[in-house]
């Protein structure tokens, strides 16, 4: 229920991510005899909403949220910045995983920057999302993944832009609409940690979950948001204005907000004297 309100409140222009998310995490979650861990990848331009929706995802399980013990964020450039290290990460990587789902079954792994990762590396973490009932006397059926990418996000514009000028609404579009193509576009992607990926070859990845581009209205609704939870009453001019300086794409059509609701935050403390 948290994490329905959650996402019905503060996440904007994401129907489908809104839909997939609370149903598959639910029904995970009520499932006592899951066949394998629950993997989603969440795939959008930056500042769409990915970062956001694992956050909301992680306390709708733990009190602490990203904070919990039981949580645990790999970030790509971070964590794995160098090429010729890739199979000491590779081991260190299970190494890590086995540990903490030996302590947590219910443990929650992020991995930040697919699209910055060295191809391959993920491969090695295949065997923890397959369908096996025990590895080494250790189950990970209960367990959690969650792959965060800016990669796919040209297929997913591309789709969005369709509809648009075929004069049907975002609304309208379906997880069908986009998600095959999709995970195909994320496969032969050279510059994606998920290139020719046998989590993706096997079908180990349950949904690919395409975050939209955000329109004008959409940012609107991010600065209303984050007005009010510092705690200031709305000023609509304020609002429209900060909307007004963010860039667009394409050129011609400007729709779509570069930066999604990326840099909001920043903007509002050049208005308001926080």
């Amino acid at each position: 229920a948290a994490l329905q309100e959650n996402l019905d409140k503060k996440l904007f222009g994401q129907h489908l991510v809104n839909k997939v998310v609370v149903k598959a995490v639910r029904g995970f979650l009520n499932n006592t005899n899951a066949k394998k861990p629950l993997a989603l990848s969440l795939h959008g331009w930056t500042g769409t909403g990915k970062n956001f929706v694992s956050k909301i995802v992680a306390e709708s399980i733990y009190k602490r949220g990203l904070q919990s013990k039981y949580v645990h964020q790999f970030v790509a450039t971070l964590h794995f910045p160098h090429a010729h290290s890739i199979n000491l990460y590779k081991d260190q990587l299970q190494s890590w995983i086995r540990g903490n789902v030996s302590i947590c079954p219910r443990s929650i792994f992020i991995f930040d920057e697919m699209d910055k990762m060295h191809a391959g590396l993920i491969d090695s973490i295949k065997p923890f999302l397959d369908y096996y009932e025990l590895l080494d006397g250790v189950s990970y059926r209960q367990a959690i993944f969650i792959f965060l990418s800016n990669a796919g996000a040209e297929k997913i514009t591309e789709v969005a832009l369709d509809f648009w000028r075929n004069g049907r609404t975002r609304e309208d579009i379906q997880l069908t609409d986009i998600q095959n193509a999709l995970s195909v576009s994320v496969f032969n992607n050279r510059n994606s940690g998920f290139w020719h990926s046998t989590l993706i070859d096997r079908n180990l990845i349950d949904y690919f979950i395409p975050f939209l581009p955000l329109e004008y209205k959409h940012v609107k609704m991010c600065v209303r948001v984050e007005i009010e939870s510092r705690g200031y009453t709305v000023d609509e001019d304020i609002v429209s204005r900060i909307a007004d300086e963010m860039t667009y794409f394409p050129r011609e059509e400007r729709i779509y907000s570069d930066k999604g609701c990326k840099t909001v935050d920043a903007k509002l403390d050049y208005y308001y004297d926080f």
